[in-house]
This record gives C-alpha cells, sequence and structure tokens, in this order.
C-alpha cells in the first residue's frame, strides 16, 4: 500500500478547575454536575477527573482547526453556564494558585480508587490540569499509517518542549510563586510512564513494549493501555497522535494556536515523509533539556538548536518554526491560528500574565489579596469571547 496524507482530524481535551467565587478557592462539585439533566441538553460529554474539584470535556472530531475553535468556545460556553446556574466559575489554568492538594476530594469509583492504591502519595498530589490535542491518522487496521504515526511521534518529540513553552499557565504551587512557567509538569512527572518518550522502530515494536507491560502487571486491572501518559503517545482507543505535554490554555486562542501548530507540525513531518526526507530523529537527552528550558522560562528564555549547537532565544526559534511549516498551513488552512505565536510571543503565555497580577497587586507582600486577583484573572480570561 502506498501511504498518503492522512486526514490530520482534530480533538481537543481540557480539564477546568471548579471555583468557589466568594473564597475563590476550587470546589468539589463534579459528582453534582454528573447528575444534572443539563449536561445532555447542552450536548456536553462530561468526564469525571482524579480530583472532584476538577471537570474534564472533549470536542467532537472535528475536520479542520476553525471546526475545533468553535468546539473550544462551545464547550466553554457550556460549562460556564452550568457552572453559572450552581454559583460556581469555571477557569483554565494548569494549577490552582492556592489551593492544597491535600484538602481535596477524591472522586468515587474503581478506577481512581485503583489509581490511588497504586501510586498512593503521588496520585494524592495531582492537582493539576491538562489539555491533550489529537491529530487522527485514519490508521486503523492500516499496518503503513500505524507505523507512520510511530515515525512522526519520534521526530515530533523535538517539537514538544516548544509548544509546552507557548502554553504555559501553572506558575503557582500552595500560594507561592515556584519561579517556573510550568510546575504542572513537575508534579507530572512523579508519576510512571510519563514524560518525552524514546523512540521506537516500529507500530510492532511498540506494541511489544505495551504488551509486555500489560502482562507484567504494570497496568492494573483497569483501562490498562491509558496508563502510558508521556507528553506524546498513540492514543489507546482512538486513531490518532495524542499531544499531552501541554499546560491547559486560558485563552481559547491560545488552545487553538497550540493545536493548529501540533497538526502542522504532523502534516510537515509526513509530506518529508512522502518525499523520501525526514525530519532529524534527535536523542531522548536533547529533547528533555529543551522541556526543561520550556518549563522554567516559558517563552521568554532560550532553547538549545542541537544542529548548531547554540543556545537561541525563543522567539527567534519560533520564527524558525514558522518558517518550516510554511508549506503546509495554508493546506490546513491554518495560517491565522499558527501566526497567532507572535501575539503569545509579544503578550506572554497565562503564567506570564498570572505573575504580572500577582505582583501588580502587591505579590508576597500583600499575598492573599494577590493570588485572589489572579483567580479573578483566570476566570475572565477563560471566558474572554465565549459569550460574544
Amino acid at each position: 500500500m502506498t501511504v498518503t496524507m492522512p486526514p490530520l482530524t482534530l480533538g481537543i481535551e481540557e480539564e477546568y478547575q471548579i471555583i468557589d467565587p466568594q473564597s475563590r478557592n476550587l470546589h468539589s462539585y463534579i459528582s453534582e454536575f454528573l447528575s444534572q439533566d443539563e449536561t445532555r441538553k447542552k450536548g456536553l460529554d462530561l468526564k469525571p477527573e482524579f480530583m472532584q474539584s476538577q471537570v474534564e470535556v472533549g470536542s467532537h472530531v472535528c475536520r479542520n482547526i476553525k471546526e475545533l475553535r468553535q468546539e473550544v468556545y462551545r464547550l466553554r460556553r457550556a460549562v460556564c453556564e452550568m457552572g453559572q446556574e450552581h454559583g460556581l466559575e469555571i477557569a483554565a489554568a494548569s494549577t490552582h494558585p492556592f489551593a492544597r492538594w491535600d484538602e481535596q476530594s477524591i472522586t468515587d469509583g474503581a478506577r481512581y480508587r485503583e489509581l490511588l492504591d497504586d501510586m498512593r502519595g503521588v496520585a494524592r498530589r495531582l492537582l493539576i490540569f491538562g489539555m491533550h490535542v489529537h491529530v487522527g491518522f485514519g490508521h486503523k487496521d492500516v499496518p503503513e499509517l500505524k507505523d507512520l504515526m510511530i515515525e512522526v511521534m519520534n521526530q515530533a518529540r523535538y517539537f514538544v518542549p516548544h509548544l509546552l513553552a507557548l502554553s504555559t499557565s501553572s506558575p503557582f504551587w500552595h500560594g507561592k510563586n515556584t519561579g517556573l512557567k510550568s510546575y504542572r509538569s513537575i508534579i507530572f512527572e512523579m508519576m510512571p510512564r510519563t514524560g518525552i518518550p524514546h523512540s521506537f522502530h516500529s507500530w510492532a515494536e511498540y506494541q511489544s513494549y505495551e504488551k509486555t507491560l500489560m502482562k507484567v502487571g504494570s497496568f492494573g486491572k483497569r483501562d490498562p493501555v491509558a496508563k502510558i501518559w508521556w507528553d506524546i503517545r498513540p492514543h489507546p482507543v482512538f486513531d490518532t497522535l495524542e499531544f499531552r505535554i501541554a499546560d491547559i490554555c486560558t485563552r481559547v486562542e491560545e488552545a487553538v494556536c497550540v493545536a493548529a501548530l501540533f497538526q502542522a507540525i504532523c502534516a510537515k513531518l509526513i509530506k518529508l515523509r512522502l518525499n523520501n526526507l525526514s525530519w532529524r530523529n534527535y536523542r531522548h537527552m536533547h529533547a528533555t533539556e529543551n522541556k526543561w528550558r520550556a518549563v522554567r522560562y516559558g517563552v521568554t528564555g532560550e532553547m538549545i538548536d542541537w544542529g548548531r549547537q547554540e543556545s537561541v532565544p525563543f522567539p527567534v526559534l519560533m520564527e524558525e518554526l514558522l518558517e518550516i511549516l510554511d508549506d503546509v498551513v495554508d493546506e490546513l488552512d491554518s495560517r491565522e491560528e499558527v501566526n497567532y505565536v507572535r501575539t503569545i510571543l509579544e503578550n506572554g503565555t497565562s503564567a506570564d500574565r498570572q505573575v504580572a497580577v500577582y505582583e501588580a497587586h502587591g505579590g508576597d507582600d500583600n499575598r492573599e489579596e494577590a493570588l485572589c486577583a489572579v483567580v479573578d484573572s483566570l476566570i475572565a480570561e477563560t471566558r474572554e469571547g465565549v459569550f460574544s
């Protein structure tokens, strides 16, 4: 079979914070949301998460980035409306500015009991919120497309730290400015089978790894394959390559930009492959070094250009990436969304804005009021453009 460009459909999952507007703290309420008839009326497929103060939504399969934007607006609008009907607010950020993990209620159910029993204190600390982007390869029962997806995953590992930097939204933890732009990444990597994966020679090799872990009991009894939580992975159920490294973006347009970039990177790598070319398959240590820089500095620092063996300002690298993707973005009809990178670079990410709000309200000298101001800004930005 001759491999052709797969459909590269899009999907997105977002995990939101449920906020009490009086205290600005997290509020355990997902069970009540799930029991309401309005979830069906609003066309929502709400999913419980490990913590009761989290609510996860997932989009329909989208044919292009324009449809994805409308889906994110629809989902956020519906969840915000549901929250307000119950006197609550919704915020999109990967950590809450001051909530504590040891004060959270755990969602009931065998899946979560098993996770807690297996991971113990590590699982209890998972008071973090993510965003997952799916790119569909349409590879069901097509071995050549499964192998292609593994090739793309291997090469895309180089770029995923760049996308983390653009999405950073977790500078605070337990009421303190951590000095990092993505503290969520630090918390999540306490779990096994997380972080940037090593490369695989083929789909068969990946399957062999997966089956071995299942055989030796690494996955437990429920949802076994889903317990591979890498930053980029073949999804265990959908025919997608799933991008998981990102913090959840506070503004819709930031989320759309990151999704568009991931789709365009996949398209570019496939286009190279169809022309008997490929991006260099950088080693695991190269990608993880740049991931640390994304975690620490976000868009304000530098990353390493391993080809030139130089540390380069992040905006320079992003301009180079836009040039690399230039011949696929019009085919995907995503030039506007991809070019929104420049707006993020100019205005900073959610993490940058959160720290700026904190400092503007007195910072450490006025910590309680400043942290509440950060929560208010997150609520406002999450709703930005959603009801227009």
